[in-house]
């Protein structure tokens, strides 16, 4: 009988991706900075802000009417694809991952290369134990945005739980790229976990 990976603590699956600005990757450079003091008030938001801006607003906010007002820049074909996965964070941080499933995939027929959408939905076939389409949506997910570093760690987690354990500690080697030096060591009890395995299973076959 094969070993059982055990994670430990610090390797837990990283979570959701919103989209946080309008038709722009995160950390562009030319991106809108939409940020509004904490003190403001949501009904003194600039009139010029469109609906999927207010949203965004009131979402990084934890203000309710976010799911409102991206319904709204949806009808007014407003960032139709990011409103729809911010709605499916939303949906399935409520527990109803039916229709956080059906905000990702719709997000993605309206952009089937948009990058958050892939990776969400790939954190939900993760939490329903679907690592197989995990992996795919992992994967899909790094090709249209290779800088994005969770996604390296989420697809290492997936690939070792699916038996590939090279390939695991290859995309645990990409994330340590990506990341701080103090967020790359939290990574580094798993990597020993994945060499050590790889090493076991390289000598059980040696000795058979």
């Amino acid at each position: 009988m094969g070993e059982i990976l055990k994670f430990p603590g610090e390797a837990t699956k990283l979570g959701f991706r919103r989209v946080r600005r309008r038709g722009q990757r995160p950390d562009d450079p030319n991106q809108l900075d939409l940020f509004v003091a904490p003190t403001a008030r949501i009904s003194a938001f600039n009139p010029e802000l469109s609906p999927f801006e207010l949203a965004l607003i009131c979402d990084e906010r934890g203000d309710a009417r976010a799911e409102e007002l991206y319904a709204k820049a949806i009808e007014n074909q407003d960032c139709v694809a990011d409103a729809f996965c911010n709605l499916g964070i939303i949906e399935s941080r409520k527990g109803n991952a039916a229709k956080a499933f059906d905000c990702f995939t719709t997000s993605l027929k309206q952009d089937p290369r948009h990058s958050e959408a892939h990776y969400n939905l790939a954190n939900l076939y993760f939490e329903l134990n679907d690592f197989r389409l995990a992996q795919i949506h992992y994967e899909m997910a790094a090709e249209v945005d290779p800088s994005f570093a969770n996604v390296y760690f989420n697809l290492a987690l997936v690939q070792s739980i699916n038996h590939d354990l090279a390939g695991a500690i290859k995309t645990l080697a990409l994330y340590q790229e990506l990341v701080t030096p103090d967020e790359a060591r939290h990574a580094d009890e798993l990597l020993r976990n994945l060499q050590r395995l790889l090493s076991a299973k390289a000598d059980s076959h040696l000795g058979s």
